[in-house]
């Protein structure tokens, strides 16, 4: 039996969930674009396992959301994650971002998924995925313009995207065999079964080490002097 901690900070849902065998016992979320990770997070965890009826001494491991995603997002839950792990003595299991999101999804045989989400201007974190989630191609920061993932949607007789990049995807492209999921935000709901599947396998980070996947570097902005 394995009971497993979630936690998803890497956009604006501060998502957190209680699994047992890799099914959810408690899930606890709030979506919101003021980012309140920070203040919410160590919140939910609480009430996550009270809901649960368990406490943190029940815990057999914590699964964090490793990006990419939002820079101070993904720093809150990979802190929290971590501090837990050494304070709890458990191992630490990353899941990736894109891949949780794209099982929000139910595509069919000899379709593809695309989870995005927004970045700058018209840029998207991106990764595409089989109907049985196999990553087919690798997590890249893309431009979306008029011919993005066109041997994508030459290939599969249907492309799902989902997640907060989709809308700038729908708005630029021009083809019939796809299907939108705008609204979707990264869960730790999905994050139960895949972690629960990386917890069978021992395959574990080194707590220590173990840094978020940023994908791009993060860039400070200097504010403008004031003449």
């Amino acid at each position: 039996m394995a009971i497993i901690l979630n936690i998803e900070t890497a956009t604006t849902n501060c998502s957190v969930s209680v699994a047992k065998d890799g099914k959810v016992l408690a899930l606890k979320e709030y979506n919101s674009a003021s980012f309140s990770h920070a203040e919410q997070l160590h919140i939910f965890i609480e009430e996550a396992l009270k809901m649960a009826s368990l406490t943190l001494k029940d815990i057999n491991a914590i699964a964090v959301s490793k990006g990419p995603g939002s820079y101070t997002g993904l720093r809150i839950g990979v802190s929290a994650a971590k501090g837990l792990c050494f304070s709890l003595d458990v191992p630490l299991i990353s899941i990736a971002t894109l891949s949780s999101l794209a099982h929000q999804t139910k595509p069919k045989k000899n379709e593809a998924v695309v989870a995005v989400l927004d970045a700058r201007r018209m840029e998207v974190y991106s990764a595409v995925f089989l109907n049985d989630f196999t990553q087919v191609k690798e997590t890249e920061a893309k431009i979306i313009d008029e011919t993005s993932y066109e041997d994508v949607l030459n290939t599969y007789s249907k492309v799902h995207f989902v997640g907060s990049g989709a809308e700038k995807i729908k708005n630029t492209l021009d083809a019939t065999n796809t299907a939108y999921i705008l609204d979707a935000v990264p869960s730790a709901k999905e994050m139960c079964t895949l972690s629960f599947i990386k917890f069978k396998n021992s395959d574990f980070e080194d707590v220590a080490y173990f840094e978020p996947y940023y994908l791009k570097d993060f860039m400070i902005v200097k504010p403008k002097v004031k003449k």
